[in-house]
């Protein structure tokens, strides 16, 4: 029975992400993922983004209010929760694990921890976000950087491991819209 209940979610999980999430048209491809995970109003997640969630749980991943996300990206739910607050901007390309294997564990073991990204963060292109991590409010994470560990409220980081570069000058009163009539790959 457990064999037929997990083939059944890789199926769910393989449809989405393969036919759901490759729709050219926002509206519609947003609707029908509202019923896979908690999603804001105003929020779009692009064609092309990946979404890794066998949970029948739509509160694995939740999108706060006037969140972009394009394409390329991968949203992990498979771990623990993914939390992504208001007015979060995600370049392409972002990597967003909750899930990853213990390097010390003589079984390959995983570990699984919450990622919290808060309001008006933005991740530029190919930012890869480690499990465990909290972005602070006002953060943004350079074009390829990999964070390893907690962002500070209003730091910029970059590198690998990703360090504090400066700190973000913003009052913050920015709400992202994007919604283009179809959107390509």
């Amino acid at each position: 029975m457990k064999q037929i209940s997990e083939f059944i979610k890789s199926v769910r999980l393989f449809l989405v992400n393969k036919l759901v999430l490759k729709l050219p048209f926002p509206h519609l491809r947003n609707w029908i993922l509202k019923l896979y995970l908690i999603k804001g109003k105003q929020s779009n997640i692009m064609s092309g983004v990946t979404v890794l969630n066998k949970s029948f749980k739509r509160g694995k991943i939740t999108i706060g209010d006037n969140c972009i996300i394009n394409s390329g990206c991968i949203l992990d739910g498979r771990g623990g929760f993914l939390k992504i607050g208001n007015n979060v901007d995600i370049a392409k390309g972002v990597w967003i694990f909750t899930i990853g294997h213990d390097p010390h564990s003589d079984m390959h073991d995983t570990i699984s921890k919450d990622v919290i990204i808060h309001d008006h963060v933005w991740l530029a292109s190919r930012a890869i976000i480690l499990p465990g991590v909290v972005i602070g409010k006002g953060s943004v994470v350079a074009a390829g950087s990999v964070v390893t560990k907690d962002v500070p409220p209003s730091s910029i980081v970059a590198g690998n491991p990703a360090r504090v570069i400066g700190k973000r000058k913003s009052a913050l009163r920015y709400r992202n819209n994007f919604f283009p009539y179809l959107d390509m790959i």
